[in-house]
């Protein structure tokens, strides 16, 4: 699913016109430029039924929009959530936004990126 995921993001022009290949699951690497991406898997459980597992899994990702300024980490998150938000297909049954918010990293604001923090939820083949 990780791979599947920024697959997604970076092959998407309007995701890829901001960020390059800056798609990272984890961190973003230390003195790399901004505007980055970062992915975050929050969960991730296997589908049941009452006969047992039914071959999907339920993941919820998070994927934090960094940018200098307020307006740059917007206009990331927004063309995030046009890529993701009912994307089916290529082993995603489905993606949709769960929720948002508009943060700043804790700390004096010199050099303190901005950040928009979008949860997603994904049913994938596992």
């Amino acid at each position: 699913m990780e791979e599947a995921l920024r697959a997604l993001l970076l092959d998407a022009p309007a995701v890829a016109v901001l960020v390059d290949r800056r798609v990272n699951f984890g961190r973003h690497p230390q003195g790399d430029p901004l505007p980055a991406l970062v992915l975050s898997t929050v969960s991730d459980r296997e589908g049941l039924t009452l006969a047992g597992p039914d071959g999907l899994q339920r993941a919820r990702v998070q994927i934090d929009c960094y940018a200098e300024s307020y307006g740059a980490a917007k206009q990331l998150s927004r063309a995030v959530r046009a890529v993701l938000h009912g994307h089916s297909g290529g082993g995603f049954r489905c993606v949709f936004l769960d929720g948002a918010r508009d943060l700043r990293e804790p700390g004096d604001d010199t050099g303190r990126p901005f950040r928009v923090s979008l949860d997603f939820l994904t049913i994938y083949s596992a």
